[in-house]
């Protein structure tokens, strides 16, 4: 059933297979939320290097509204991961049944937010300071943090660099030509599970990007709904699963 399944996605004994499929939806919803963020005020959202490196260039050439702005983007990123780990760590000391749910339903309020209102909040406010970017930004280490918590930070979807690095690594591994296997130990072997679980989730992020574009460009900040969709089901999930076992 759809719900089981959605159920396994943040259930607490985890799997390999849970953690990729949940890695993939939430990769797709983290380039989708990124590139229409661009769209909407300029600015991807999942970028912290480029931040930083934007706080450094503005408080060289003395721009200090961009310069703030970009700390309080970098800032908002924390705060949504710092939140992440606040409530797992509440729900895992209540003794909660699903101490991922509440960071999801979070997230997903946030895109409804987004979706709804985006349009009606300035995109340049306080010097040049767009809280768009703040609640995207937010909302980007909020959803980082969770799946990085949940899987034991072996999966991540908005770090795409650290993806890319990664796939680069292995495809070295892939090529290196072995030429004398005698000695176990200095044999080079790529491995092809994490070859496979990074490029499925740049790929997922790509894919997301296009469909971020394509939906904002079509629908505007209302696409943003679509994929708090997502969210919602895997939030609710444990709650109909124990519902209808009960």
């Amino acid at each position: 059933m759809p719900i089981n399944y959605l159920a396994r996605l943040t259930a607490q004994q985890r799997t390999a297979a849970a953690n990729l499929h949940l890695g993939v939806m939430l990769a797709f919803v983290a380039g989708a939320l990124n590139a229409g963020g661009f769209l909407a005020i300029g600015q991807y959202t999942s970028h912290m290097t480029g931040i930083v490196s934007a706080a450094a260039d503005n408080l060289v050439l003395g721009h200090a509204g961009l310069t703030i702005a970009a700390g309080l983007s970098l800032f908002s990123f924390m705060a949504g991961a710092g939140a992440t780990a606040w409530l797992v760590n509440f729900a895992r000391r209540s003794a909660a049944k699903n101490i991922y749910s509440v960071p999801l339903r979070l997230e997903a309020g946030l895109l409804l937010l987004f979706g709804l209102f985006g349009a009606r909040l300035p995109v340049r406010e306080m010097g040049g300071v767009s809280l768009i970017a703040v609640l995207l930004c937010f909302t980007m280490g909020l959803q980082n943090a969770l799946v990085t918590k949940i899987s034991n930070a072996e999966i991540r979807t908005t770090h795409v660099t650290g993806l890319i690095t990664d796939i680069g690594i292995e495809l070295g591994k892939l090529v290196y030509w072995n030429r004398d296997r005698s000695v176990a130990a200095s044999v080079v072997l790529a491995n092809r599970t994490r070859l496979r679980v990074h490029g499925a989730l740049a790929l997922s992020f790509f894919v997301g990007g296009v469909a971020g574009a394509f939906g904002f460009k079509t629908l505007g900040f209302a696409s943003a709904i679509l994929l708090a969709v997502p969210l919602i089901a895997m939030s609710l999930a444990p709650v109909l699963q124990a519902s209808a076992r009960s």
